[in-house]
């Protein structure tokens, strides 16, 4: 007999309950339904506000369990103050975007590791903060002191934020969409970072990066977290066909010894053809694999929680949102 769902959230968040901090900062996820038993089913925690995710399809296969999973939290969390319910294939932007269904308002910023982000819930279908590159973000705060940045396809500007934090000299974010933008702006005031205009570019990733190239710019690390797929009149991401595209069209940017984070996260794709692209990439001798990140135990489930494989093995990466660093070498050098 399958389990209740109500069984499995009672594992799911005593996994987890050492990831609780007291003050009620912090963003971690408490539920993963794709690998802890309940496809259907995402529960993320914001601060002292809770995220239901419903990736029903169609929506209404999923809704008569969040009543039950909302009143299951609020009472095993009496201090979360707020909910709000996303509904992933509804025909409902707005409900899309989330929805509040229980107190007034939602964070607006979470702690991680001593860096404040800022948040904006119900920006876009996600929560405006990747939780699966936490790790990519203590790595940037551990290892680009005095370094030049260049975070592409900065969304929300997180990876920049970090970089920052651990005292990067300069980052550099682009992004096509201003409003995502203004939220990495807002982190930085957070964290009394000065805020550059020149560093903040609202534009398309291929047009940017060439300019770049014309005028000589170098960096000592450049992110790469594209969407799955994208396509403008300037060019295509297609993460499941070419993501050795993205890598190359970067590497002239980036100074001798520097590094390329770079994030797949095709879900299709599986960890060994990834990983069988980068080692490609890295045949010339010009771009080393030097470390993979791992997503946090949170979101891929853990040894007591998980009751459901992956889609696809991720192996040797722990889940589908795959993460390389990529040291390089220049020829020129």
């Amino acid at each position: 007999m399958a389990e209740s769902l109500e069984t499995l959230l009672a594992r799911a968040l005593a996994a987890r309950a050492a990831l609780l901090d007291s003050r009620h900062r912090e963003a971690l996820r408490l539920f993963n339904g794709f690998y802890e038993g309940w496809p259907d089913l995402v529960v993320d925690l914001y601060a002292a506000t809770l995220v239901l995710h419903n990736y029903a399809d169609p929506p209404a296969a999923g809704e008569a369990v969040l009543p039950v999973v909302q009143s299951y939290c609020l009472d095993q969390l009496p201090w979360v103050h707020a909910v709000i319910i996303k509904t992933r294939n509804s025909p409902s932007l707005e409900a899309r975007r989330g929805q509040l269904s229980f107190g007034r308002t939602a964070d607006r910023r979470v702690n991680e590791s001593g860096v404040w982000y800022a948040l904006d819930l119900c920006l876009n279908r996600d929560t405006s903060l990747y939780l699966d590159t936490r790790n990519l973000r203590r790595w940037a705060v551990e290892t680009l002191a005095g370094k030049t940045v260049l975070n592409t396809f900065a969304y929300t500007g997180s990876l920049g934020v970090a970089a920052m934090a651990g005292g990067a000299d300069r980052v550099v974010h682009i992004d096509r969409n201003r409003q995502f933008l203004n939220l990495a702006r807002a982190s930085y005031s957070l964290n009394g970072f000065p805020v550059a205009k020149r560093d903040f570019i609202a534009g398309d990733f291929w047009p940017q990066v060439s300019q770049f190239k014309r005028h000589g710019a170098r960096f000592d690390c450049v992110f790469l977290d594209a969407p799955f797929f994208a396509s403008t009149d300037k060019g295509v991401v297609d993460l499941a066909q070419n993501s050795a595209r993205l890598i190359n069209k970067v590497r002239p940017l980036v100074n001798d010894g520097g590094h390329i984070a770079a994030v797949n996260n095709a879900l299709y794709v599986s960890g060994r053809d990834y990983h069988q692209t980068l080692t490609e990439l890295c045949s010339d001798g010009y771009l080393e694999l030097e470390a993979l990140v791992p997503v946090p135990p949170d979101i891929t489930g853990y040894a007591e929680t998980i009751v459901r494989a992956p889609v696809t093995d991720p192996a040797p990466f722990n889940h589908a949102t795959k993460i390389a660093i990529l040291r390089v070498r220049r020829k020129s050098a």
